[in-house]
């Protein structure tokens, strides 16, 4: 499924149509115009290798197109420019989802390829029935630059569920821990590794378009794009604090867990020790010898078991004084 969208800065130059295998009318680019082709689901190869020639791509662009595990990435060819990118989603419980959306800008042409619709371009749509939008007088290279800072602010969403997650787990110790609380902050540490992964190069992308590409964007989108550039160096700090507080997360549920066994040892330790020099009593008189001189005495078995009771009693009240238990 596709939409062409070609606007420009009047009121009236706007129009918006689906695609499809069957009606791929597509027009060639106007001065002052700016046609857009959103490609959203990968699975009909032939459908988006027919919008590829129309537009000329590259054979390996294609390719890269299809294969949806590409690094952020820009590449230069005759006449447009390639763009990778990974677009990311959080779950409830902050794992991380990503996709692939590929961008190639041309003169007053844009496509993009998303592997699904997802609904992150909806605000620039918006922006486009407006016709005193920035987004409608610049053209393609803002248009661009737009669908980018989409997906680096879709990144501060990530962090902050993330935060939240995070926040969440932590209040959670105060109620007691247990085995799932370290999977929980395995998952953690994961979903912040995915998230560093996606965006240590999509800085360098970002950071590759505002400084060497003049040819595809003007001056004035470049200061934009530094704007985005520093968002991401921005997020990639934001990601360091929270990689640090998973880590202050997990050494104190280990703590808690290192106390917790301490306690269970201490309790363990003094019902031993009660019960060692009981052990040691009915093992002397439970010896297999005629000659004990207590072993026919007059009520020695309650004697014996109430020698056992003081001295079980006695070191209980000792512990409980020291608060062992």
């Amino acid at each position: 499924m596709a939409t062409l969208i070609e606007f420009g800065p009047q009121t009236d130059d706007l129009s918006s149509h689906p695609l499809s295998p069957t009606d791929c009318n597509l027009p060639a680019p106007r001065p002052d115009h700016t046609v857009w082709v959103n490609v959203h689901g990968l699975s009909n190869t032939d459908f988006i290798k027919t919008i590829g020639r129309h537009f000329g791509l590259h054979p390996l662009v294609m390719e890269d197109i299809l294969n949806t595990g590409q690094r952020a990435k820009v590449e230069v060819y005759q006449g447009y420019l390639f763009i990778t990118a990974r677009l990311v989603h959080a779950d409830d419980n902050a794992d991380i989802e990503s996709e692939q959306i590929a961008i190639v800008l041309g003169q007053n042409w844009v496509l993009t390829f998303q592997e699904r619709p997802t609904g992150s371009f909806k605000g620039i749509r918006e922006a486009l029935q407006n016709e005193q939008s920035q987004l409608r007088r610049w053209g393609a290279d803002y248009l661009v630059y737009s669908m980018l800072d989409k997906l680096v602010d879709r990144y501060f969403t990530v962090l902050e569920a993330i935060g939240e997650r995070i926040e969440a787990v932590e209040d959670s110790f105060e109620a007691g821990i247990g085995p799932d609380h370290l999977g929980e902050i395995q998952n953690l540490r994961r979903s912040l590794l995915a998230v560093k992964r996606g965006l240590w190069p999509l800085r360098e992308m970002i950071n590759t378009l505002q400084r060497d590409e003049p040819d595809f964007f003007r001056t004035e989108t470049q200061l934009y794009l530094r704007d985005v550039y520093d968002h991401t160096v921005q997020l990639i700090e934001s990601v360091e604090a929270l990689r640090d507080l998973v880590g202050s997360l997990q050494d104190t549920y280990l703590s808690l867990q290192s106390h917790r066994m301490n306690l269970q040892m201490r309790v363990l330790t003094v019902i031993t020790t009660i019960f060692l020099p009981l052990s040691l009593l009915a093992g002397i008189y439970g010896m297999n010898f005629e000659n004990i001189p207590e072993l026919h005495t007059h009520n020695g078995y309650y004697v014996l078991l109430g020698v056992m009771v003081a001295i079980a009693v006695s070191l209980a009240g000792y512990f409980k004084y020291k608060r062992w238990f």
